[in-house]
């Protein structure tokens, strides 16, 4: 059994992208990164509107991870979500992600139906320079470890120059611009994405869980491994739920830098 307690560890071959929008729990092994998934729709839905891909290009050297969120829960949203997936795997080894997210939003706002729209937050990890590339529709700001100063933070985004619209959720304004930022990932940090299922988790009083105690709880985390992560952080907001049943999906990507030598 790996350390996270399963079985078998995904690895993806060149191009490969794996992922969906359905009930998922699993590590997989990536170019430079380990990472651990958790995706739950809610119940008794099999499927929601939470959507993660992972995916390996430029021959084993780039890893790239996706996770997304359209608005709502449960099968009404499952086709938006699956539109997402199609548009991802035509623009697979995009290099530019601010091109690649302009270009999602244009086709979402084209096919995925009236009404609908998504958050979503792509990266690209490249192994010889150690930087994350990222680019964030709306969604929420990734937790990010640092091993080397044994600190949480939530992984910056520097602001446009211009005072164009940017950075908005997918499929509501066409031409919205989108831009790239840059982090150094080093041996041993970890990285945490997720949806507002978790941020937004709610007790039996109607209280959300929020951002600033989301920060406080990743100081509880173990910092092993992705997937001892991933799973404790659910495990806490669980916690914080208590009695109180969720209200929306609920998606973890953890992923964890390989040692270097």
């Amino acid at each position: 059994m790996t350390p996270g307690g399963y079985a078998t560890v995904q690895k993806l071959a060149c191009l490969e992208l794996r992922g969906g929008n359905h009930a998922a729990t699993y590590s997989a092994d990536l170019p430079g990164l380990t990472v651990w998934v958790s995706c739950n729709p809610l119940r008794p839905s099999l499927r929601g509107g939470d959507l993660f891909y992972l995916s390996a290009c430029s021959s084993g050297s780039v890893a790239r991870v996706v996770i997304a969120d359209v608005a709502g829960h449960g099968e009404t949203v499952s086709a938006a979500a699956v539109h997402l997936r199609d548009a991802l795997k035509q623009h697979i080894d995009y290099w530019d992600q601010s091109l690649l997210i302009r270009g999602l939003n244009e086709s979402f706002l084209k096919d995925a139906g009236r009404g609908k729209f998504a958050t979503a937050f792509l990266a690209s990890f490249t192994i010889d320079s150690g930087h994350l590339l990222y680019t964030n529709a709306g969604h929420m700001p990734p937790l990010w470890y640092r091993a080397s100063v044994k600190e949480w933070c939530f992984l910056p985004e520097s602001a446009p120059q211009s005072e164009e619209i940017s950075g908005l959720p997918l499929g509501l304004i066409a031409g919205t611009s989108y831009h790239q930022d840059a982090a150094e990932v080093q041996s041993g940090d970890l990285l945490i994405l997720y949806t507002d299922g978790i941020n937004e988790a709610e007790d039996h009083t109607g209280e959300q869980l929020g951002l600033v105690r989301l920060l406080e709880m990743a100081y509880s985390l173990p910092t092993r491994s992705a997937a001892a992560a991933g799973e404790q952080l659910l495990a806490r907001v669980a916690e914080f739920r208590g009695s109180a049943p969720p209200k929306d999906d609920a998606t973890v990507v953890a992923l964890m830098r390989k040692g270097t030598v």
